[in-house]
């Protein structure tokens, strides 16, 4: 992983503010994707946070950032808190150097994120908040929104990287990971009813796990979605399914240990109900696509954590070798659990009934 020293970040964060040399800079290790900095000022008071855009994975940070500025013309409510982008001097909302891509937002003080909750109040408001995140976005335009990463739920161009990645890997890749390559072969299968939708596309977030969405220190309230980057048109059992699978199971994405997989019924119930305070928006053919989200996401997340496993841990940061292989069968092992419990999702979501 890239490292900067206090100067450079200085001098980036002096694009957008006067006397830079009075901030300090810790990194954020949370997000897989981007190089984060919270922005503290001599008396250690957080002000900013500093964002290099990763130009591996996001190839056009001007229409990225355009999608990020139209959505939150949009999200504008007294529900819901306003994320703020900083313009350069030059009247920017990011700014180009030789390190890379940068932007600064305002830091909201007493919040706080979830990595995973046992909280069914945690679980309730978010599934509230994603509710008025898309309530408000519910008019918008999906063709104003470019594609971020073009293809990026797409399951069937995600099957094609990951076969190609299995032709070109090394033998021993292979070898140490036929466990997870076996449990793809069982679940494309579950997956088939969503490749012939018929249901709106809308303005999604695309990347709703728990620790994307900010929380109030004081009262654990949902605040707002953060992590915009992913913001672009998509089906709404994307983010349905990308919440789920962070809320309900408590154990690390990465988990080794499967036995510690969970699909915690309590939470479901609570985020479906949080989630219906602000439903009113959605069809009822998108309402049939949710118990099958919440095993598609993992899924989907997995496949490409396996793939970039096999072609060698380009795209996600990782801490240990097979830490990308450790996630996909800890997906696909959450995925197999979602699918156990498809009748008892759809009798909550279709009637309001949580038994199995």
């Amino acid at each position: 992983m890239q490292t900067y020293s206090n100067t450079v970040l200085q001098n980036i964060i002096s694009n957008f503010i006067d006397n830079a040399q009075k901030y300090y800079f810790t990194p954020i290790t949370n997000g897989l994707i981007n190089t984060t900095f919270l922005v503290s000022d001599t008396n250690n008071y957080p002000t900013y946070i500093l964002q290099r855009v990763n130009s591996d994975v996001f190839l056009d940070t001007a229409a990225l950032m355009q999608n990020i500025n139209n959505a939150i013309g949009v999200l504008q409510h007294n529900t819901y808190a306003k994320i703020e982008f900083l313009k350069s001097k030059e009247n920017k909302k990011y700014v180009s150097t030789t390190h890379g891509d940068w932007r600064v937002l305002t830091y909201i003080n007493n919040t706080v994120v979830y990595n995973t909750t046992t909280n069914t109040k945690v679980a309730f408001e978010a599934g509230k908040i994603i509710g008025t995140f898309h309530s408000l976005l519910e008019k918008e335009d999906t063709t104003k929104y470019k594609d971020s990463i073009p293809d990026f739920h797409n399951l069937e161009i995600r099957k094609k990287q990951f076969l190609k990645a299995l032709e070109t890997t090394s033998v021993e890749q292979k070898t140490t990971a036929k466990k997870a390559i076996t449990f793809t072969n069982t679940l494309f299968p579950i997956l088939s009813p969503l490749q012939d939708l018929k249901i709106p596309a809308r303005v999604c977030h695309n990347d709703t796990k728990l620790n994307n969405i900010l929380f109030s220190k004081t009262n654990t309230k949902a605040l707002c979605l953060i992590d915009l980057d992913t913001i672009m048109k998509g089906y709404f059992f994307y983010d349905f399914g990308d919440a789920v699978r962070t809320i309900v199971n408590t154990a690390p994405e990465d988990e080794k240990e499967l036995s510690k997989i969970t699909f915690n019924k309590e939470l479901f119930i609570a985020f479906v109900n949080g989630l219906k305070t602000n439903s009113n928006f959605l069809t009822h053919e998108e309402i049939k696509t949710l118990p099958l989200g919440v095993v598609f996401m993992p899924f989907i997340h997995g496949l490409r954590a396996l793939t970039d496993y096999l072609n060698g841990n380009k795209y996600y940061k990782v801490s240990y070798k097979n830490q990308n292989l450790d996630r996909a069968i800890s997906l696909f092992s959450f995925a197999q659990k979602a699918a156990k419990e498809l009748d008892f999702m759809t009798n909550l979501i279709y009637y309001g009934n949580p038994s199995t």
